[in-house]
């Protein structure tokens, strides 16, 4: 089968450096296209023993190129608060005008596993996760936070805001981890569907959008990027894991106007470990997205590699869609 994604041939586009902050792992990045600009806020970690993670912010041309990094964090966790000790897998969307980031936020700093089995750290069912939400003003320079959007009994990730509101609400797709069995309709942890309340920024009416059908996504999966709207339907770029947790991207396409309907899922996965810095890392084997923009015809998806680096691959918008809607894929 024609390979229908492709790395940049600028891989790894952000790698550590000699910063406090971001000295030992740059990944999980997400994008924002302003002004012809490409903007990545990638989790960044400065050193194991005390694992925080902040974001920090870089900005690329439309090829890539690098234009200027910053040297300090551009967002960093509010350690006056019980709940937000560490700053997680961000995802901005642009909506009427208004920057939002969605951020994992824990009460409790835990390394990924390949940190842990190294460190002799053992796991704990006490970290829980939930999802912080944020404004940014368009010149960066101001977040305001807006709040935690998920109970405390999910144990949420992977909340991504729709850049167009859906039946005149703010809507999104997450993952909480918790909703599995009978009463949810999954065995394992999967992507709905949910409103956004504006006023006290809590989620409501959910709908169960996706769940693990294939034997590349067998444990969980979780929303990438914030969808993308076509003329087909949403493109929505996700990750499966496996039961050897194996991360790896696949591609759905949702309906424009009810979005919890699936038009199009790709049975095998678009993007998986195979390059190095994909296998070897902080977390081996992982490819994680997070961002993704358009240009023209060509889909850039930028993903995390390994818990270690941030990388790019990209596909012609056309071919992916085409091959999804028609089963090929």
């Amino acid at each position: 089968m024609k390979r229908i994604l492709h790395r940049h041939e600028k891989n790894p586009i952000l790698k550590p450096v000699g910063y406090d902050w971001e000295a030992v792992a740059v990944f999980n990045p997400a994008v924002m296209l302003l002004d012809g600009k490409i903007h990545v806020f990638y989790r960044a970690i400065g050193e194991y023993q005390n694992y925080i993670s902040r974001l920090g912010h870089a900005v690329f041309d439309e090829e890539l190129n690098l234009i200027e990094r910053d040297e300090k964090p551009f967002f960093e966790p509010d350690f006056k608060t019980w709940w937000e000790k560490s700053i997680e897998d961000a995802r901005i969307t642009v909506l009427e005008e208004t920057i939002y980031m969605t951020y994992v936020v824990t009460i409790t700093p835990f390394p990924p596993g390949g940190v842990r089995i190294r460190l002799g750290i053992p796991k704990s069912d006490l970290v829980i996760t939930r999802i912080g939400l944020a404004k940014i003003s368009r010149d960066l320079k101001r977040i305001k936070r807006l709040g935690v959007i998920s109970p405390l009994n999910m144990d949420e990730r992977d909340t991504v805001l729709f850049p167009e509101r859906i039946n005149g609400k703010l809507a999104v797709l997450h993952r909480p981890s918790k909703w599995i069995g009978q009463r949810y309709g999954t065995d394992r942890p999967g992507i709905w569907f949910a409103y956004l309340d504006e006023n006290s920024y809590f989620l409501y009416s959910h709908k169960l959008v996706m769940k693990p059908e294939y034997p590349w996504e067998s444990y969980k999966i979780g929303s990438g990027a914030p969808p993308l709207k076509t003329e087909k339907g949403w493109l929505l770029i996700y990750h499966g894991v496996d039961n050897n947790r194996v991360y790896r991207a696949g591609a759905a396409l949702l309906d424009l106007e009810e979005p919890w309907k699936v038009l199009a899922r790709t049975r095998k996965p678009i993007l998986e470990p195979e390059e190095e810095y994909e296998k070897i890392g902080d977390m081996p084997n992982v490819v994680f997205p997070e961002g993704a923009v358009i240009l023209g015809e060509e889909l850039l998806i930028f993903y995390g590699a390994a818990d270690k680096v941030c990388c790019v691959a990209r596909a012609n918008i056309n071919e992916l869609l085409d091959g999804m809607l028609s089963g090929k894929l």
